[in-house]
């Protein structure tokens, strides 16, 4: 029923309104000064050296990728075990599925080279 989530509903409101609160009373009553040293960046204390726009090997960013793609895959395969014997035979078929596709991708990833650093 609908009135089951107005409690729900409620707290949503009342943490949002104090997060709009804090924020705005904290702009307006912070202090405001700019200096020199507050403008700069800051990389943990050490001084900024060239340009931090250096071109960085899209292996790097392949494999991140990857790694978060089968990750999450893997995170499907909890609910499944949670309730493999509820499921069964016709789990166990769509699972073997998921598994064979997750297997073929992976197949794949390897035949590409992504995985092989220079």
């Amino acid at each position: 029923m609908p009135g089951d989530y107005l409690p729900i509903i409620l707290q949503m409101l009342v943490a949002v309104g104090f997060v709009v609160t804090t924020m705005f009373f904290t702009h307006k009553l912070g202090p405001k000064r700019v200096t020199n040293d507050k403008l700069t960046p800051f990389e943990s204390g050490i001084e900024v050296i060239g340009n931090a726009r250096t071109p960085i090997s899209i292996k790097y960013f392949l494999v991140a990728i990857l790694f978060v793609l089968f990750d999450v895959e893997v995170i499907f395969m909890y609910p499944w075990a949670v309730n493999f014997k509820e499921m069964g035979k016709d789990g166990m078929i769509e699972m073997f599925i998921f598994m064979a596709t997750l297997l073929l991708g992976f197949i794949y990833i390897i035949k590409k080279g992504a995985l092989e650093w220079e």
